[in-house]
């Protein structure tokens, strides 16, 4: 009997021993924590990610070398005295002064025509000889319009000093515009251009004063500066639309430095009288007169009105 309990209570030893563990029971997560479970998950694997994915070795790039410095030719901008910002009615656009020209060159000009609707174009030579002359017809257009000429020359000497002369007349034939551009012209060589500066600016300007403004009593009371092209003297003068001279006075300059003028011009007239108030200078390098246009290197002209 004995036996036979003994065999029992090893058996269900054996058999407990064979069945499997069953996990012990997890405890549950309080609700408000199942947000920061999924956040923390998608952080370890964006982080995971990141480090599996092979990333480029930085390699050094060499800098290109270092050019030498480029020199930068001079622009056309002028250097401009305080006050003249009036176009010129003949404004040079290449050459520049003193640039060095072999023949043929190309003339660029920005020309308002004056009222005769014609403008004459001419190469000096030194002494003041005509080397070439065109009279060409040109609607008026007071803004000025842009011209191309081809000049042609020759010289027996090597190299000159030359003048680029152009002129305008109004319908009374009388000077309206004139402006010179001094050059050097070469029998041979290499052409150098230089910009125009403020070549582009008349050299009179008057202060409060406008086009056709009416004079009384007698009196043309004027006032600005002046940008001299030589230091010769400039003739202030009133011309009536005969071609008669009203009224002159001369300015006299100090140097070819910008400078300040102020004079009154007398005049008599009967009737209101339509004239041509003109500046006008001369070029005393030049040796031979022009019948016409004499030794003139600078016109500059307004009409105006005078009145009794």
């Amino acid at each position: 009997m004995k036996l036979r309990l003994i065999l029992s209570a090893s058996l269900f030893g054996l058999l407990a021993a064979c069945l499997p563990q069953s996990a012990p029971a997890s405890t549950p997560l309080p609700p408000d924590y199942l947000p920061t479970v999924v956040a923390l998950t998608g952080q370890a694997a964006f982080a995971t990610a990141a480090a599996l994915t092979p990333t480029a070795t930085a390699t050094e790039t060499p800098l290109p070398p270092i050019s030498q410095p480029v020199e930068i030719p001079p622009t056309a901008t002028p250097t401009l005295a305080a006050g003249f910002t009036e176009f010129a009615q003949i404004r040079f656009v290449s050459p520049g002064p003193m640039s060095s020209l072999t023949s043929p060159f190309i003339l660029q000009a920005i020309i308002a025509a004056g009222e005769s609707n014609t403008i004459q174009i001419d190469l000096l030579g030194e002494n003041g000889r005509v080397l070439q002359r065109e009279i060409k017809k040109l609607t008026r257009n007071p803004l000025g319009v842009f011209q191309r000429f081809d000049i042609k020359y020759e010289i027996r000497a090597v190299t000159e000093a030359g003048y680029i002369r152009i002129s305008t007349k109004d319908d009374f034939g009388r000077i309206q515009a004139l402006n010179t551009m001094p050059i050097l012209i070469y029998s041979v060589g290499t052409p150098q251009i230089n910009p125009p500066g403020n070549f582009i600016y008349e050299r009179v300007a008057m202060d409060g004063f406008k086009e056709l403004s009416n004079f009384y009593a007698g009196e043309v009371a004027l006032k600005g500066r002046i940008w001299p092209y030589n230091d010769q003297p400039i003739a202030v003068e009133l011309v009536d639309t005969k071609g008669k001279v009203l009224s002159t006075r001369i300015l006299r300059m100090n140097g070819v430095d910008t400078q300040p003028f102020e004079t009154v011009l007398p005049y008599k007239v009967t009737e209101p009288t339509a004239a041509r108030l003109t500046f006008r200078q001369d070029n005393p390098l030049v040796g031979y007169s022009d019948p016409e246009l004499g030794k003139l290197v600078y016109v500059y002209t307004v009409e105006v009105i005078l009145n009794p």
